[in-house]
């Protein structure tokens, strides 16, 4: 088959209506306590937690988290006057569909990545080692 782990897939397709930062904590390892990295790249993982803008978004569909691998913590963007959370836009996103069967029935849902975040409207911003 083609395809081959995580699926590419745009801000706008994931997040139709916008999403706001509430913030950003380390991963770490359930059963070693330890920071988690990512397998690709080897960097850490960091888990920022969003609130999905949708008005039909209900229960644990209104709050996700999306992994971003990085070898420093995301900085969130600034504060918007009027609003209680941060806007924010992934860049380089994928998704990475799996079966979750802790609850009474097994479920189809997906896991989150992306390579980067921004303001909304903001330019994309370049990894450090992209831009030597």
């Amino acid at each position: 088959m083609a395809i081959q782990g995580a699926l590419p897939v745009e801000f706008g397709t994931v997040f139709p209506h916008g999403a706001f930062a509430l913030g950003v904590e380390a991963v770490t390892n359930f059963e070693t306590k330890r920071p988690e990295v990512d397998r690709e790249t080897g960097l850490p993982l960091w888990a920022v937690e969003v609130i999905d803008a949708d008005p039909n978004a209900r229960g644990k569909a209104k709050s996700v988290k999306v992994k971003v691998a990085a070898e420093v913590c995301p900085t969130l963007p600034d504060e918007v006057a009027g609003l209680p959370f941060r806007p924010v836009e992934f860049e380089g996103m994928s998704v990475m569909p799996y079966v979750d069967d802790n609850g009474r029935r097994p479920r189809v849902a997906y896991s989150l990545r992306a390579r980067g975040l921004k303001a909304p409207g903001a330019p994309a911003r370049r990894a450090a080692k992209d831009a030597a």
